[in-house]
């Protein structure tokens, strides 16, 4: 894919997501670290059901250690993996305190030296919260990126370099949104909606499905 249709693309995304941004709810930055940490293989939606409970008793990390683990656990039993999810994140409060007085870091290799955090979680950090022009891969930028031909790789890491070199850099800030938000909503894993799509002429996927996206009878 050339310079010229890449800039295409974006500038369309741009004009059809005027304000990309995270659909987790959050106040703080160390509210953000918490959703996200809490978001690995669970919805946004789920996680925000959870967190707007949590996050009116507790919202600072000595808040979230003074409930403990059974304490957290009541909070967000309702997102997978929970356990392993309230293990993480007593511990990485426990590291903010220790460590940082308290206030979530703003480099790479402070936030990955975190419980929970992994380079993914991260680069969400440094780019939400820090305007960081950082580019965190998930399932939808993986396969929004090897599907579009934007950006190929057999690895997370692969597709996120290729994202940060190729990207016009007027879009390396919200690049990494708007293509969450065109995976997650029109460029779906399964029936994409490709009739729908404000990219279709542009997009190097070979298998498009053309005919618009009908709704269920009845609705």
């Amino acid at each position: 894919m050339n310079a010229q249709k890449r800039l295409a693309i974006f500038e369309r995304l741009a004009k059809a997501i005027p304000n990309p941004t995270t659909e987790l709810e959050y106040t703080t930055t160390f509210e953000l670290l918490i959703a996200v940490i809490l978001s690995a293989q669970a919805t946004d939606k789920g996680v925000n059901i959870a967190t707007r409970k949590l996050f009116k008793v507790a919202n600072t990390p000595q808040a979230i250690l003074d409930l403990g683990l059974e304490g957290l656990e009541s909070y967000i039993k309702t997102i997978g993996l929970y356990h392993a999810k309230a293990q993480n994140v007593l511990k990485c409060c426990a590291q903010l305190l220790a460590l940082h007085g308290g206030e979530v870091p703003d480099t790479r290799e402070a936030l990955e030296a975190l419980a929970g955090v992994g380079r993914k979680t991260a680069n969400v950090i440094l780019n939400t919260a820090f305007g960081h022009p950082t580019i965190a891969v998930d399932t939808h930028l993986f396969r929004v990126g090897n599907r579009t031909k934007l950006a190929t790789g057999k690895t997370v890491l692969e597709v996120e370099q290729r994202f940060l070199s190729t990207t016009p850099k007027q879009y390396l800030h919200d690049a990494h949104h708007l293509l969450i938000l065109h995976g997650r909503y029109t460029c779906t894993a399964r029936n994409p909606k490709c009739g729908e799509c404000c990219i279709v002429d542009l997009c190097e996927f070979h298998d498009k499905q053309l005919q618009p996206v009908k709704p269920p009878a009845g609705n």
